[in-house]
């Protein structure tokens, strides 16, 4: 039996379906007791002349004109809407013009609900509609510090944030350091660290076989996700000097990274794959790592992938930031390109060690369910 309906949400974020975000688990978690209304935005980059913006362009037109590319079916008590945006948010007029485009497209919906919906955004290119659409209250869901990141509109991000900040119902942040950011507004802000789906990660020895990494040489030290400005050449390059032999995989849709990292020998880059391959893809990999540069945004940043790459039972090495010091019992961290290097090369002689292998138990009471409760808590009633 169903549990009591609750309000609805209107959800600002990524395009659903596009990848597997924090937002869309937690979404997922709370379909049985809200009707959910996930707009699709434009998001936080401006347009730019190049293939990708041009593909990008593709597929948001395609999106309003009610062509949706082909995707897995929708969860129930879930509906998708595209609202046709500008493409840029930088100026005054970018902003103005595209409050006026949401509220147009959206208003009429919210008033037709039964009930006010509670918005929440993870985005802060929409504090503009703040006050204006006739919702029940607002809740900023803060994954990133947008205002560090490459290739986006920083200054503007950084503006429209801090007024969401001040507008927002209710606060919740994804590390501590994006809390400590949000609450130096003098604002109360929950933490909420991101969750796992412990069996979807374990293939007991059933892992298919991928195509795209038959002909790599073995062994295989993986990291998916973007690959972009964030990746430290400097740690993926003493890797693979150090290494004798093997491929260093990098999985996932590249943002603008630095030209140098894929002119380094025995480096792949693969697109994107299906979610639902990731842990066939880490029952290849004999390391899984995360090379990040150390820098405000990776400071600030919860990876998604960390208790992913956790849950897989696979040797796991990444750079010491302060969203990985919490699981520092469960993997290896490194501060040099010489460590990162050299704690590879341990895992790959060694394996995952026992004590590892232990202390990634308390995974359990790190699922998706339980941080949907607590969000719903804190944020929704």
């Amino acid at each position: 039996m169903l549990a009591r309906r609750r309000p609805p949400l209107l959800v600002f974020a990524d395009d659903w379906g596009r990848h597997p975000s924090s937002c869309q688990h937690l979404v997922r978690h709370l379909l049985e007791r809200h009707e959910v209304y996930w707009v699709n935005t434009i998001g936080t980059r401006e347009p730019r002349l190049n293939l990708a913006t041009l593909r990008r362009g593709f597929e948001k037109i395609s999106d309003w004109a009610q062509r949706p590319r082909a995707a897995q079916p929708l969860p129930a008590n879930l509906r998708v809407l595209n609202p046709r945006m500008w493409p840029w948010i930088s100026r005054q007029f970018d902003q103005a013009l595209n409050r006026e485009l949401l509220f147009r497209q959206l208003a009429p919906l919210v008033r037709s609900l039964p009930a006010p919906p509670i918005a929440v955004t993870t985005l802060p290119i929409v504090s503009d509609l703040m006050g204006l659409l006739p919702v029940q209250r607002w809740v900023y869901y803060c994954v990133d510090d947008f205002g560090e990141w490459p290739g986006l509109a920083q200054a503007t991000l950084r503006r429209t944030e801090e007024r969401l900040i001040r507008r927002a119902d209710a606060l919740v942040a994804v590390s501590e350091t994006l809390q400590d950011k949000l609450a130096r507004q003098g604002r109360p802000v929950h933490l909420l660290t991101h969750g796992i789906e412990p069996g979807f990660w374990a293939v007991n020895g059933s892992a298919r076989a991928l195509p795209s990494l038959d002909r790599l040489p073995r062994p295989l030290i993986v990291f998916w996700g973007v690959v972009d400005r964030r990746m430290d050449v400097a740690f993926v390059r003493q890797l693979v000097m150090d290494l004798e032999g093997g491929t260093v995989v990098l999985v996932g849709p590249q943002s603008d990274p630095d030209p140098s990292l894929f002119e380094i020998p025995r480096v792949v880059h693969v697109p994107p794959l299906p979610f639902d391959s990731l842990p066939h893809l880490a029952a290849a990999a004999a390391v899984l790592m995360m090379p990040y540069a150390d820098l405000p945004v990776t400071r600030a940043m919860q990876p998604l992938k960390l208790k992913e790459y956790l849950a897989t039972g696979r040797p796991v090495v990444v750079r010491d930031l302060p969203a990985n010091r919490a699981w520092s019992d469960c993997l290896d961290l490194a501060n040099t390109p010489e460590a990162f290097a050299r704690l590879v090369r341990l895992r790959l002689a060694e394996g995952l060690p026992s004590d590892q292998r232990q202390a990634r138990r308390r995974l359990a009471g790190e699922t998706w369910a339980d941080k949907a409760s607590r969000f719903e808590s804190w944020s929704l009633t």
